[in-house]
């Protein structure tokens, strides 16, 4: 009974395991929630957003509360034009009081307010793809840093794999040995590859945490967080060039970025050439004003009631400061030209070289498939004839670190490939 149960426990335990295997969806949606890089620039998409409304585009009136009051002690002396009467007031004390509710609003500004507006549109745009720019960096660090952790795991694999050749190694060494049909050397040789090769494994262990590490920095886990992935990277994608050509320029984040920057900086030269535009302002409220006097021929004054007034401003002269604008605003709108010219060419030049980046890669791992199974072979070839007394140690040795370097050069062009993949698809925003 006691048994079964432990056989039960383990299966248990084992499944449990497996189900924490987390994918690279997983991970990726992890990111989305959790990523710090990501999180700062949602933010930064908020703020512009926020920023897009009427009143700060300056199309939407003010209205305030005013309030103030006084308190002064005078010696007054008033002298009258018609009765040639003089008074004199000392320690004249007077008190005055004023309120009002005020409306401003800017009726007419040459149309600066509605550029303004679309201004903040395009800066409102340029937010969001700049997010969705940072969004993609992210999830390429994400995936590489994923993969990275089963390339790594594969690679230990590998490591164990030659271990337990060395441990047969060994065994096969020591009864030829005993026998007589090996020398001592040929037993010392397997030994030292062995403790070689389990060295070998002790360190990519820690590879592979170092690895798990980084991974769950970019998930903005705690760096110690248990974390498993899978064993495998697949390998299924074909780029369609004619498809990654066509979309590059349409969906490419750092294009479309500079893209907006254009318009944001073409609205920037209108809005500063609306400077030379008249400028009509309306004021309009209810005023409240109070005096007392505790001498004098006036004790009190008081008025209430509704007013309104209307100004307009031209500009004339203002030393030149809306010509330097309209100067810096062009510079400006040119440097974003050339800014959009260069990454287009930049990005252009980074999709050619990762296409035949992929295709390299492609190629080398086709090789080197072929390549491990029959270094896998020989080492297996090499270990049987090892049995007979056919071989040396050191060919069974060079076997071996055949084997160990077609292993870590197989592992390595996967890893490689599903990075190509993954530029590609974020070239294009296609994450």
């Amino acid at each position: 009974m006691k048994i079964k149960v432990l056989f039960f426990l383990i299966i248990l335990f084992t499944t449990a395991e497996a189900q924490k295997a987390l994918t690279v969806e997983d991970v990726v949606n992890i990111a989305l929630k959790n990523n710090y890089n990501i999180l700062v620039a949602r933010n930064d998409a908020e703020i512009a957003k926020v920023n897009n409304t009427l009143g700060n585009a300056g199309m939407l009136p003010t209205v305030q509360l005013n309030g103030g009051g006084g308190y002064a002690n005078n010696h007054a002396y008033q002298k009258s034009g018609t009765t040639g009467i003089e008074s004199h007031y000392s320690n004249q004390n007077a008190t005055s009081l004023n309120a009002n509710a005020e409306l401003s609003w800017t009726l007419f500004d040459g149309g600066k307010m509605f550029v303004t507006k679309n201004k903040l549109n395009e800066i409102q745009s340029l937010g969001e793809i700049q997010f969705q720019s940072k969004v993609m960096e992210t999830l390429y660090n994400v995936i590489g840093a994923y993969y990275n952790v089963v390339q790594q795991k594969q690679q230990l694999k590998s490591f164990n794999e030659v271990i337990n050749y060395n441990r047969e190694r060994v065994k096969i060494a020591e009864t030829g040995y005993n026998a007589g049909s090996l020398i001592k050397t040929d037993l010392l040789q397997s030994k030292i590859d062995l403790n070689v090769a389990t060295e070998n494994a002790i360190n990519q262990q820690y590879v592979i945490e170092a690895a798990k590490k980084n991974l769950n920095n970019l998930l903005a886990q705690p760096e110690n967080m248990a974390l498993e992935v899978t064993d495998t990277i697949p390998l299924t994608y074909t780029p369609n060039k004619a498809e990654l050509m066509q979309k590059l320029n349409s969906s490419n984040t750092s294009i479309l970025a500079f893209q907006k920057q254009m318009l944001i900086a073409q609205l920037t030269m209108k809005e500063t050439q609306r400077d030379y535009s008249p400028l009509v302002n309306l004021k309009g409220g209810y005023y409240l004003s109070k005096t007392i006097n505790s001498q004098g021929a006036t004790l009190a004054t008081s008025s209430y009631g509704p007013g309104v007034s209307g100004t307009i401003a031209i500009p004339i002269y203002n030393g030149g400061e809306t010509k330097r604008k309209i100067a810096n605003a062009k510079l400006e709108m040119q440097s974003v030209e050339y800014n959009l010219d260069n990454t287009k060419l930049q990005v252009n030049t980074d999709l050619q070289n990762t296409l035949t980046d992929f295709e390299n890669q492609q190629q080398l791992l086709k090789i080197e498939k072929e390549n491990n199974s029959l270094a896998k072979e020989n080492l297996e070839i090499s270990l049987y004839r090892l049995r007979l007394g056919q071989t040396t140690a050191l060919e069974v040795h060079l076997a071996q670190e055949n084997y160990v370097q077609s292993c870590t050069r197989l592992t390595s062009f996967e890893y490689n490939l599903k990075l190509a993949e993954t530029r590609l698809k974020q070239l294009v925003a296609g994450l």
